[in-house]
């Protein structure tokens, strides 16, 4: 921690603790021969003013729950934002300002979440940032509709969002941001770093949008300011007094003061030895790396410390006026673990012991949000089809904050970065949309897993048998692409006990996972299992004589498994199914558990309506492997399933020649 000896001076120079922000970082910049000067030289007076006037935190503990959060949209101005962290007090040595951008740092090319204190959130992929911080102030709102009263105003952050053109750019961020003018999310205030110059040109290229008329149209309060501190103050001052989220549309030119103030190139190349001098000198700055003037240090300390030394006093007392009821509630959304028992299943089979999955799921799904408050989400305008509605839970929205369901509009990728914000903010998200357009939204799924937020991704229809809307809609290559995600658990569950052990498995971990469900109707079998769910795969039909081989299946097609082991034993055959309903899972397990179930020397036949790319280390060769890879087609699901080879007949068939 940068330290320093206060004194009693009224007089504040904030210019020079600004230049002082501006040198630290372009030091950084150099010392790495890596990073973004442009930013770090136009922007540091956008980010001072936050820092020194109007954000609410505890340097000492960054994770204070009531804090304002601050999200780094503009990723690439990590060094602006750590050099403004170190400076404001937070736990980071000059040694971590030099080690910026290098193996094992605190300071990494980009922010990341639980990395360096005082960030809080995992930004640089341009957008997502904006679209979390929609997500916190969604959160803020649900949480003081939850716990605050008339008594106690306990619960009152604010979310400021530093941003780009780049940001603005990328379509997530419009999704969120006119989701949060229809909410009227008056805690988001948004820095907009307007310098018209992105990576390649200026942006009369390629971004000319009246960003005032734009914003104002989505239900924001706009106003437009140069890059002088007192402007800068006032708005924000304004935005904090609004019914309406804020957009500060702030004047400002990249690369201020270096030789290439105003282009392209300062964006994102380090400035030379003869530039950086020439900076430092016209910012009155010691032209020595990383030095630091200790009155700019105490200055900037005795602002913040000023408006934020009773914070936490403030809000303890605040909770120890809480029922106890309420302080439960709190704790849990304040606390780290986030594991949920399921404890109270509201479910009953059905008495033909047939049925979707995705019906299951919205029992299990309905008992765990009858658990607990945290769960918390919605659908891309699909709840109806995916079946994830909380019944009786209240709908958010700009009339009712302590709804649980979010309607987010048809905005996949907006929906789960916000969910993310929410992850971020203390509860257990949970999104849905159908399978095939999991693609919209990869980028934020990412993003839940770099960051290990426990959101759950509800994606049904599920393969190339969801009906006549055809190949637009039928999902062929997206497990794929979800199973090779890192971190990230990915279950297909075969029928509704398994439905439930997957739930089960999920909530009591911290962690991403996604669940994949079919919209068509499978048998609940007596051998299914809820527990073994957990270890990724397990024994669903045990051969019963001498074992000739085993079939591996996931979701609905354990039914055609079954069909066609028991076509085999007819003729002479005795085939051992395994249900894997994660293969992530199954990794876990030991050697032996693995060959337990998938003996060695054994033929392993795998069907799955997806792409065979998942099971190649399960199988000898592609003829042991009933996949799809090619895009469906639009028909019935028996007609679709002649067509691409799924038939009882056709697949006991090729077993049996394999075999023989």
């Amino acid at each position: 921690m940068l330290a320093f000896n206060k004194s009693n001076e009224d007089t504040i120079n904030e210019e020079r603790i600004v230049n002082q922000i501006r040198g630290l970082g372009i030091d950084m910049i150099h010392e790495a021969s890596s990073g973004h000067p442009g930013i770090v030289l136009g922007a540091a007076s956008i980010i001072y003013t936050v820092y020194a006037h109007h954000l609410r935190f505890s340097k000492d503990n960054p994770n204070f729950f009531n804090r304002d959060r601050f999200v780094m949209s503009a990723g690439h101005g990590s060094a602006l934002l750590y050099a403004t962290l170190a400076m404001a007090g937070f736990n980071i040595e000059l040694d971590d300002l030099k080690s910026f951008r290098k193996i094992d740092s605190i300071t990494p090319g980009h922010p990341e979440y639980g990395v360096t204190p005082g960030v809080d959130a995992t930004t640089g992929p341009l957008g997502q940032g904006v679209a979390m911080a929609v997500g916190m102030a969604i959160a803020e709102k649900h949480t003081e509709a939850l716990i605050n009263d008339k008594k106690n105003n306990i619960i009152d952050y604010k979310v400021y969002c530093l941003c780009g053109d780049g940001d603005l750019m990328e379509g997530v961020s419009y999704e969120a941001l006119s989701l949060a003018g229809n909410l009227k999310l008056n805690n988001l205030i948004l820095l907009y770093d307007s310098n018209h110059v992105c990576l390649d040109s200026d942006t009369k290229k390629t971004f000319t949008d009246d960003i005032e008329a734009r914003f104002k149209a989505m239900g924001f309060n706009v106003s437009t300011v140069s890059d002088d501190i007192k402007e800068i103050d006032k708005a924000i001052k304004d935005a904090k007094n609004s019914d309406l989220p804020s957009l500060i549309q702030v004047k400002t030119t990249i690369g201020k003061y270096s030789r290439n103030a105003g282009k392209n190139i300062v964006h994102g190349k380090p400035l030379d030895d003869e530039d950086i001098t020439s900076i430092k000198t016209e910012l009155g700055l010691r032209d020595i790396p990383f030095t630091i003037s200790n009155e700019a240090l105490e200055d900037f300390q005795k602002l913040i410390d000023d408006r934020c030394s009773n914070l936490e006093n403030d809000f303890n007392e605040k909770y120890n006026n809480l029922d106890d009821k309420t302080k439960e509630l709190l704790d849990s959304i304040i606390s780290n673990d986030k594991k949920i028992e399921l404890t109270n299943l509201d479910y009953a089979y059905p008495e033909e012991r047939v049925e979707s999955l995705r019906k299951a799921s919205s029992n299990v799904l309905n008992s765990l949000a009858n658990s607990s408050k945290l769960i918390f989400g919605g659908a891309a305008d699909l709840s109806s089809s995916t079946l994830t509605y909380l019944t009786d839970k209240g709908d958010f929205s700009s009339l009712d904050y302590n709804g649980r369901n979010i309607f987010f509009g048809v905005r996949e990728f907006a929906m789960a970065s916000i969910a993310n914000g929410l992850a971020l903010s203390g509860y257990r998200p949970f999104v849905s949309t159908y399978l095939t357009f999991s693609d919209y939204l990869k980028p934020a799924l990412r993003l839940s897993c770099l960051m290990n937020l426990p959101v759950t991704y509800i994606f049904t229809h599920d393969s190339i048998t969801v009906g006549e809307d055809g190949p637009t809609h039928q999902a062929v290559e997206q497990l794929v692409g979800l199973r090779a995600t890192p971190n990230l658990d990915v279950f297909r569950p075969s029928d509704s006990n398994e439905v439930i052990g997957t739930y089960k498995t999920i909530f009591e971990e911290n962690k991403p996972a996604c669940i994949i469900l079919g919209r068509n109707e499978t048998k609940i079998r007596e051998t299914s299992s809820v527990p073994n769910v957990s270890k990724g795969a397990y024994v669903i039909k045990q051969e019963e004589r001498k074992l000739d081989g085993v079939i591996i299946a996931t979701g609905e097609e354990v039914d055609l498994a079954f069909d066609v082991v028991n076509a085999l034993f007819e003729k002479g055959y005795d085939f051992r199914i395994v249900s894997m309903p994660s293969i992530e899972r199954f990794n876990l397990l030991s050697d032996e558990d693995k060959e337990e179930l998938l003996p060695i020397g054994k033929k392993k036949f795998i069907i799955e309506k997806s792409s065979a790319y998942s099971w190649y280390k399960f199988a000898y060769n592609d003829n042991y492997l009933f996949t799809v890879d090619k895009f469906g087609a639009s028909g019935s699901k028996d007609d679709i399933n002649k067509k691409f080879h799924f038939t009882t007949d056709e697949i006991a068939l090729k077993i049996e020649e394999i075999i023989k």
